[in-house]
């Protein structure tokens, strides 16, 4: 199946992508390759083959370098991030119950990035990656020399685009004057707006978005009524105890719209952010593979002004109970 197609800073990847963290167990699920390989295939078969790692995210390289082992390496597009490392050193393969950015070490210095690249590259099993970015802005190291170390390795042919991931505005300016920058990813969805000013910057330099918790860590799917056991979400208070309760009486407008639209609420959420920008690509993550072909089926829906007007009312009125973080 194709998918409508959008660009990157120049990568054409299709209108929806696929987001890998949800293979490593992180949603109360164990990691396991046949269940990542069907998972992988799903997404691949129905379009999205924008696929997202990390060299955090425990297997998920792995996961995905098995998965392309016999198939050609165009058939798809890869993202991955570096420099963030748990304490100590290893990437985690279940990420703790509770934890925060405060739990990991952010090391983006340039005399590190090649070697990071070459793990990645061993991992999945490919020769370059499509993306690369750091996984954040290292607050030691200027970010003009983390991207610019990108850029060596774009030159090097061991990556295509240079990209950044959870930058502010100032940091996609500042990495812009030492490299073209083609994408930046940040999560963004109904309920978690994406910083104006640094939207601003994507569309005025013709910079991509990639969007990572499109559907609000599962939320906006609808019909989430807890989190526990290995759920990293126990996390999210927006998820947790009376505020979820709350939230998800708050959407129910949203999802009765879905419904009467003859939408999954998760399709409607990625409906409405495409929207937002030609220059946005959801990466929505899911291990069932008819989910994964509902979200893909998202790149096809319409919103006509009638419909932007009456969703914007129920999403203004729509104002959740608790951090999203």
């Amino acid at each position: 199946m194709s998918l409508p197609v959008r660009s990157l800073g120049g990568l054409t990847v299709p209108a929806v992508g696929y987001g890998s963290m949800v293979l490593i167990g992180t949603y109360d699920t164990p990691a396991d390759e046949a269940g990542a390989n069907t998972a992988l295939a799903a997404a691949v078969d129905a379009g999205c083959t924008l696929l997202d790692t990390s060299d955090v995210y425990g297997p998920s390289e792995l996961q995905i370098g098995a998965f392309l082992r016999g198939r050609r390496r165009d058939e798809v597009q890869i993202s991955t991030k570096f420099g963030l490392k748990p304490f100590p050193g290893e990437p985690v393969h279940r990420l703790p119950v509770r934890w925060s950015v405060d739990d990991f070490r952010i090391n983006a210095e340039p005399r590190l990035v090649r070697a990071y690249c070459e793990r990645s590259l061993t991992r999945l099993g490919v020769d370059h990656v499509d993306l690369y970015q750091p996984h954040f802005t290292d607050p030691e190291v200027p970010i003009e020399e983390t991207a610019g170390a990108v850029a060596d390795l774009v030159a090097a042919g061991l990556v295509r685009h240079v990209a950044l991931s959870n930058p502010t505005a100032d940091d996609l300016r500042r990495a812009q004057t030492v490299t073209p920058v083609a994408a930046v990813q940040v999560q963004w969805s109904m309920w978690h707006p994406i910083d104006p000013a640094l939207l601003a910057r994507c569309e005025e330099t013709d910079v991509g978005v990639v969007a990572y918790s499109p559907i609000g860590r599962g939320f906006l799917a609808g019909g989430l009524t807890a989190t526990g056991g290995h759920d990293f979400r126990a996390n999210v208070q927006r998820l947790t105890g009376d505020n979820l309760t709350a939230n998800n009486a708050a959407y129910a407008p949203i999802v009765a719209l879905a419904d009467e639209w003859g939408l999954t609420p998760a399709q409607l959420a990625l409906a409405w952010l495409l929207d937002q920008t030609p220059s946005v690509v959801p990466i929505p993550g899911s291990r069932d593979p008819g989910r994964i072909r509902q979200n893909a089926a998202a790149a096809e829906v319409t919103l006509s002004l009638t419909d932007r007007e009456r969703l914007g009312s129920l999403l203004a009125a729509f104002v959740p109970v608790g951090d999203v973080s």
